[in-house]
């Protein structure tokens, strides 16, 4: 370890010793008149000969405190007995970089097991520094790291909230359910379906979740966040082209404590947080974690005179941390998630059949065609009695979840001296019941009930590890994951006359399985040039089985026309399959001339499994499978401190070659309508470039700002016009095929997303914080259908929201209150939409939030 100081030193070692019958030698070298030139720490436990007993407990504290006027402080390394003092010494010499200013600092090491597979990286920080995430500065990534701290500033409430903190990120609901629509620099699939491996995969603790829905209420007492583009898999889990969403949770404490937090806002919304976490015996320690969110409906329905959109969740997190010996790591963590929450229904933007501003009269052949949006408060939804009987719920039910989501995960560690091996066995299981009106009308035309039946378990093993003297790092792993899923999907169709006029189900198996095996090596060359690669390997085979489609005699009568289908109708389908078999894989470089500048190029290919449609079958076409898609991408970027605590500079550029991509797109039966269907898209491209400045001007100011700007284009793609198709429809009353080559045209992504925020903070007393900021958010247009973007109803106006916050609280930090406000200029603005039946939609996003929050951690 190389520390430069020019000052008077004064040093004190405090050494916690806790491990029985070892031996710690400390060494310390000072040389220099009044100045601290070198020194090194090398410790080592040894057995007493003959002893067959293991040492039990961690070394807690060891730090070095160093005062002067340039004083560094090198403070509380965590880890098992044995460390690598190699690794300590190549982290010493990032501390060394950190030159004195005219305040004491104080630096920590610590030694723990990094689980994106570094093995025994040491963690240094400053206490007092001004920006998060120091380590992940040298990392050849453009990830975006979201800090528990800001998810709180920010009234981060689900995980929607999330596309506020990156740049170039969407994160939508799918046609109004608890289904996430992910999207990173424009790679996305819309799930429908619910069936289908995303383009952006998601993980809790290391656990992948192959549906989106599945992480419905579980974020909470988090640790971190981060956002991973481009392609993925070459390290752990499952491969994928566009990305990853890593959420990191609580671990167990080494002390007892424990917290509470109440938070009340607008419409009645309360969220109430609790956690406790400590030591059940010398080596074993436990957390729990629970969260309620109740109330917040904001929406209004004029013809049910009723309210709309309170929440109803309760979820709990327990963890157990054990430690049999020094070099073991057992894990075991199981969730439990309750829904009963209303859904934010939409608004119709377009509707093609005949209807009357306000849609509050019957449908008939003399009412007028026409768009029209309610008022932004205001939604409507139908249930008709032999929907409801059809589906066994109550006449009265409102657009609503009714999920109940639950799993355990066992993590197991061994330190096997030359490498790591670390193993996560993952079970998860959902129950759905859900009610939307894609619409949004009182009108019987697209009410949707859907259940679903779905487990998942995984299991994955790597082992990793650092040779050469740590110049070598590699990870080799292998992944399994098998899905099994029922599901059923009810549809009302009794005011689509003459097409329709009926009800339906939709029933289906789903069976799917992955295995992939991945290695990635790093190497350091000299003059501190590094390079990286990966590979994966992906088997996947996925069946639809037991495909069926019922039409069901409605309330309507249509005996008038051969059209509307007056009996029971059931059309069984032939089982469909997909099956592929893929390698992808990455390589690129990285230098780091100085300690705070790195710079970095990658290319790496990407690869998702085909999409298999499975919603409202009515036709064989439906069923054929698409191709798998890949993206060959093309990344380089920089991570820079410029000024040190003062200002840090992160960009990235990106180029990307997108074959194949899944899109679930309209096609036209002439006696029946639309009805979607998986495809592929050819070929497309996307670049773009995003930013992340953080500015510490002065003491108590803290600025972040993330800029993201993207463009993509189709090159190769003809496909349905829905805009057309239903202009036609309107116009004529008929059903017709109408495509459009799309080359060149605008892929429809939101071009360009702004976020950050501006704290102040100041010792407003001698033992108390004062805190208050601002947070933005600018999102551009985005297209809901393609070739959308110049027709109304088809794509979503730009906005910008604003937030703020003031929290108070003592430096002990065991208590806080907070008030804040979401939306201040109360806007009226929508997040997502899409298309049913004769229908364009756009789900509204909440008006203005008021609220108060009071926490304590003791």
């Amino acid at each position: 370890m190389q520390i430069k100081r020019h000052k008077i030193v004064k040093y004190k070692i405090s050494i916690a010793n806790r491990i029985k019958n070892n031996i710690l030698k400390l060494k310390i070298k000072i040389m220099g008149l009044g100045m601290l030139k070198s020194g090194w720490i090398e410790r080592r436990a040894v057995l007493f000969s003959g002893e067959k007993r293991r040492a039990t407990s961690y070394i807690n504290t060891l730090s070095l405190v160093v005062y002067g006027v340039a004083g560094l402080t090198v403070a509380r390394e965590e880890g098992y007995a044995r460390s690598n003092a190699a690794q300590v010494g190549a982290w010493s010499n990032n501390a060394a970089s950190v030159h004195g200013k005219k305040k004491l600092k104080k630096i920590e090491v610590k030694n723990t097991a990094y689980q994106s597979a570094h093995s025994e990286d040491i963690d240094v920080k400053s206490r007092r520094a001004a920006f998060n995430f120091t380590r992940e500065q040298h990392e050849a990534n453009s990830d975006t790291h979201i800090s528990a701290e800001r998810l709180k500033q920010q009234g981060v409430v689900s995980i929607f909230n999330l596309q506020n903190l990156a740049p170039n990120l969407s994160i939508q609901q799918s046609n109004g359910t608890s289904t996430v629509d992910f999207n990173i620099r424009g790679i996305g699939m819309r799930d429908i379906t619910n069936n289908n491996t995303q383009s952006v995969m998601t993980y809790i603790d290391g656990v992948a979740y192959p549906f989106s829905s599945m992480i419905t209420g579980q974020l909470f007492d988090v640790s971190a966040v981060s956002i991973k583009p481009g392609p993925v898999g070459f390290e752990h889990g499952q491969a994928d082209t566009g990305g990853e969403v890593n959420i990191v949770t609580n671990d167990p404490t080494d002390k007892l404590h424990g917290g509470l937090s109440e938070d009340i806002a607008s419409y009645a919304r309360s969220r109430t947080d609790a956690y406790i976490s400590g030591p059940i015996t010398e080596n074993l320690g436990f957390r729990i974690a629970a969260q309620t969110l109740q109330g917040g409906g904001w929406q209004y329905s004029p013809s049910h005179n009723t309210n709309l959109g309170d929440a109803d969740t309760g979820a709990v997190r327990g963890k157990l941390k054990w430690n049999p010996d020094s070099k073991t790591e057992i894990k075991l963590t199981a969730q439990w998630v309750q829904d009963r929450s209303e859904n934010i229904n939409g608004v119709t933007t377009v509707n093609s059949l005949p209807s009357r501003p306000g849609n509050l009269v019957s449908l008939n052949g003399s009412s007028p065609a026409g768009s029209y949006v309610l008022p932004y408060r205001q939604t409507e939804w139908s249930m008709d009695p032999a929907f409801a009987n059809l589906i066994g719920r109550n006449a009265n039910l409102k657009p609503s979840e009714r999920n109940v989501l639950w799993g355990f995960n066992l993590r197991f560690v061994r330190d096997l001296n030359f490498a790591k091996l670390e193993t996560i066995s993952a079970y998860e299981t959902e129950h759905r019941g859900e009610f939307i009106d894609e619409d949004a009308t009182i009108w019987r035309t697209g009410d949707e009930y859907r259940t679903i039946s779905t487990n998942s378990f995984s299991q994955e093993i790597k082992l990793y590890g650092n040779s050469l003297h740590d110049r070598l790092k590699w990870i080799v792993g292998a992944y399994y994951n098998r899905v099994q899923s029922k599901q059923n999907e009810f549809l009302d169709f009794t005011d689509y006359t003459p097409a329709r006029g009926y009800l339906s189900q939709t029933k289906f198996n789903d069976d799917q399985q992955t295995f992939s095996q991945y290695a990635h090596l790093s190497y350091q060359l000299p003059r501190h040039v590094t390079l990286f690669g990966g590979i994966s390997h992906e088997a996947d085979d996925r069946q639809l089985y037991n495909l069926h489609t019922i039409h069901y005699a409605s309330s309507n009568l249509c005996s008038a026309t051969k059209l509307c289908q007056a009996q029971t109708q059931d059309l069984g389908f032939a089982a469909s399959g997909a099956a592929s078999n893929q390698f992808s894989g990455e390589i690129g470089v990285q230098w780091q001339p100085v300690q705070n500048f790195m710079y970095y190029f990658k290319v790496s290919k990407g690869f998702k499994p085909g999409a298999l449609t499975a919603n409202n079958t009515v036709v064989q076409e439906q069923l054929v499978p698409t191709k798998p898609e890949t993206v060959l991408a093309y990344e380089t970027g920089f991570k820079s401190d410029i000024i040190k605590n003062k200002v840090r500079l992160n960009a990235a550029a990106f180029y990307y070659d997108y074959r194949g991509q899944e899109l679930a797109s309209p096609i036209v039966l002439p006696q029946y309508g639309t009805i979607g269907k998986y495809i592929n898209i050819p070929h497309s491209e996307i670049w773009g470039i995003e930013a992340t400045l953080e500015l510490h001007p002065f003491k108590n100011l803290f600025i972040s700002q993330n800029i993201g700007y993207q463009r993509g284009n189709y090159i190769r793609f003809e496909a349905t016009d829905l805009p057309a198709v239903n202009a036609h429809y309107k116009n004529t009353g008929q059903w017709a095929q109408i495509n459009t080559n799309y080359a060149n045209e605008d892929m429809g992504n939101p071009k360009l997303t702004l976020n950050g925020f501006a704290n102040y903070r100041v010792n407003a007393f001698r033992y108390y914080q004062w805190e208050t900021g601002l947070d933005w958010q600018y999102r551009s247009t985005q297209a809901t259908s393609v070739g959308g973007l110049n027709t109304y109803g088809y794509h979503l106006p730009p906005y910008f929201t604003l937030g703020a916050h003031m929290s108070f609280r003592p430096n002990s930090g065991k208590w806080n209150v907070t008030v804040y406000g979401s939306n201040l200029a109360n806007r009226k603005y929508y997040t997502a939409g899409g298309s049913v039946t004769v229908s364009q939609y756009w789900l509204p996003a909440p008006p203005r939030f008021i609220g108060a929050r009071v926490g304590f951690d003791l």
